[in-house]
């Protein structure tokens, strides 16, 4: 393989890493916030993920 093939297949896999780590951290928010937003229970506002987002 050539050096140029090797450095556009190791960009993609870093694009596709940093996509990855990107659409987890929205997804890690939006639970947080539909878990522990305004329309939560209040045993649910009590949990130990709510209470760690303080």
């Amino acid at each position: 393989m050539k050096a140029t093939t090797i450095a556009v297949s190791a960009a993609v896999a870093v694009i596709c890493a940093a996509i990855l780590v990107l659409l987890t951290d929205i997804e890690v928010t939006v639970t947080r916030w539909w878990s522990c937003g305004p329309l939560a229970t209040t045993t649910e506002v009590q949990s130990r993920m709510c209470q760690q987002e303080r």
